[in-house]
C-alpha cells in the first residue's frame, strides 16, 4: 500500500491535473462507488481512471469472477501498475471521451455500470462536456454511473458545474453520505437512467 500511495503521489506531481489527488482513494469511498455493481448476472462495468486500483479492487471483489471489467487509464505507467495488480482486469490505456469507440473495438455494445475515478472538478467545461457525453453514448438504458466529488470543493464552479450536468443527463441522481475518513473527505453522486438527447 505504501508503494501504492508513492507512484500515485509521484504520478500526481508530475500531472496534477490529470491525476487529481494526492493520495488513493479509501476502502470506504470504494465501497460507497460500487454499490450499484448487481449482485447477480454477467454485468459489464467500466471503470474510468483506475488510477492505482483502489475501486478496481472492489469491482472485482463484488463482480466476483462474474462479467466484465475493463478500466480505461491515460496513464501508461498507473495502467501497467493494474495490469499487473489485477490481470483479470481488461486494462485500455486510452482517452475515456474516445469511450464508445474503445467499447465497441472490444465487442462491447453498452456498459451496466461505469464507474468514474476521474478529477471533474479539475477538468474544463469541455472536457467535462466530452466525457459526459461519452459515458451517456456508452451506457444501456438502464445502466448506472457514479462519480465521486470532495467536500472541499464542492462549491467551486467546475464542480457545481458538472453537478448541473449530471441532474439534466439523468432521470435520477441521488447524493451518497459523505466518506469522512477519505483523504480528502468525498462523497458520490449515483445516477440511473441516462436521458435521450442530452448533447
Amino acid at each position: 500500500m505504501a508503494n501504492e500511495s508513492a507512484l500515485f503521489f509521484g504520478q500526481f506531481m508530475r500531472s496534477p491535473a490529470s491525476v487529481g489527488a494526492i493520495a488513493p482513494s479509501s476502502r470506504r469511498l470504494a465501497e460507497a462507488v460500487c454499490v450499484p455493481i448487481p449482485e447477480q448476472g454477467d454485468p459489464v462495468v467500466v471503470e474510468l481512471g483506475p488510477g492505482t486500483g483502489s475501486f478496481t479492487a472492489e469491482i472485482q471483489r463484488r463482480l466476483g469472477g462474474r462479467g466484465r471489467h475493463l478500466a480505461v487509464e491515460i496513464n501508461p505507467k498507473l495502467a501497467a501498475h493494474l495490469s499487473d495488480r489485477h490481470p483479470g482486469v481488461e486494462v485500455v490505456v486510452d482517452d475515456a471521451c474516445g469511450l464508445p469507440a474503445l467499447l465497441a473495438d472490444r465487442g462491447v455494445a453498452k456498459a451496466d455500470v461505469i464507474i468514474s475515478g476521474l478529477p471533474w472538478a479539475a477538468f474544463s467545461p469541455k472536457l467535462q462536456d466530452s466525457l459526459l457525453k461519452a459515458i451517456l453514448g456508452s451506457m444501456a438504458p438502464g445502466g448506472a454511473f457514479t462519480m465521486f466529488a470532495y467536500v472541499h470543493a464542492m462549491l467551486l464552479p467546475p464542480a457545481l458545474r458538472i453537478r448541473r450536468s449530471l441532474f439534466g443527463s439523468f432521470e435520477e441522481v441521488v447524493m451518497g453520505r459523505t466518506v469522512w475518513p477519505n483523504l480528502p473527505p468525498a462523497f458520490v453522486y449515483h445516477a440511473r437512467r441516462p436521458r435521450e438527447n442530452t448533447f
